[in-house]
């Protein structure tokens, strides 16, 4: 895909990789900014009470590599919001995202997350507010809605597209649509992932009647060439949970964007290295490193010796990157594993 001249906005956008709770923390980010030089990150999601009330330095955890990288919030009170979201911005994070589209139990019983799709004055209040706190800040930095087609059976692209003009009109310029509905009863998260069908042309047609928007598609999204297909009607694409369990195909993708050949997948890995001793230097075990490197040989050969020996053995004491090299000798054959 090559860039838009003088459009550094759809650049910056093209490629995301999408918030996952308890997943995507800062030792996730920094090795997925290794596979994906150009990708913009995110964070988990963090309610703006823990941010006004936690221990930020574990929170807001952020290695200098990550950047460009997005602080996403939850919450539907626009003062408490406002006072989060600015804290977010003057600890040097490059956006600040809203979430809309959660569907877990605990967002509902909090009152956010997917269920202020039915509250889009509320939501454009709190995007307001936040805009204006983070202009005031001395990092100012965009604020951004993450949101689904709508709620439950509610199917009209109309009451979608107007929901987005609501808050739009509030300053919100950039929306990452998961381009499913939200079921709050009956489906879990994971179902909410899978059940609900996909309708990517409700995001393509939102891009077609607001161009002044920046529209990134996120939802079911696998492969690279699936990626580039939605890059030809939307800005950008966002990529969950297939970033995670296999991280090599955001590489491929990235890469592919990038006009770049793909780097082999143990180079990647042991460009980690000096962050990883780093950590452990610290104090920090390798177990909470390599829980997120498990899937890079997903599908290769010796994929699956890799996973179980850093699964069984980066939990125990002392264990180190050499643990790491013995990992990765098992997926290049019998001279690698002499070696």
């Amino acid at each position: 895909m090559e860039r838009k001249p003088g459009n550094e906005r759809f650049c910056d956008w093209r490629l995301s990789v999408a918030p996952m709770m308890d997943w995507t923390d800062t030792h996730c980010r920094v090795f997925h900014r290794l596979l994906a030089p150009g990708a913009r990150l995110y964070t988990e999601m963090v309610h703006a009470n823990a941010v006004l009330h936690g221990d930020l330095g574990r929170l807001l955890a952020m290695d200098a590599s990550e950047h460009p990288v997005a602080l996403q919030l939850g919450g539907s009170e626009p003062e408490l919001l406002a006072r989060a979201a600015r804290i977010g911005a003057e600890r040097g994070f490059d956006e600040i995202n809203l979430n809309v589209g959660c569907p877990s139990d605990r967002v509902q019983a909090g009152r956010f997350g997917a269920c202020l799709m039915r509250e889009p004055a509320l939501v454009a209040e709190s995007v307001a507010a936040m805009i204006a706190s983070v202009a005031a800040s001395a990092h100012p930095v965009p604020v951004t809605v993450k949101c689904r087609l709508g709620v439950d059976d509610e199917d009209r692209y109309e009451v979608f597209r107007d929901f987005v003009d609501t808050v739009a009109a509030a300053g919100c310029e950039i929306f990452v649509v998961h381009a499913r509905n939200a079921w709050l009863k009956g489906l879990s998260p994971k179902e909410n992932r899978e059940v609900p069908p996909l309708r990517y042309e409700w995001a393509y047609a939102l891009k077609r009647e607001r161009p002044a928007l920046t529209v990134i598609v996120n939802g079911g999204i696998v492969a690279a060439d699936a990626a580039l297909t939605h890059l030809e009607q939307a800005d950008g694409v966002m990529l969950g949970r297939a970033a995670y369990h296999d991280p090599y195909e955001l590489h491929r993708l990235d890469a592919r964007l990038a006009g770049a050949e793909p780097r082999p997948r143990a180079e990647l890995l042991r460009a980690l290295r000096p962050y990883a001793e780093a950590q452990l230097a610290r104090g920090v075990p390798l177990k909470h490193l390599t829980r997120h490197v498990l899937g890079l040989f997903h599908g290769e050969r010796g994929g699956r010796a890799f996973r179980q020996i850093l699964s069984e053995g980066a939990h125990r004491p002392g264990a180190d990157w050499s643990l790491v090299e013995a990992a990765l000798a098992v997926t290049d054959g019998p001279a690698r594993a002499a070696a």
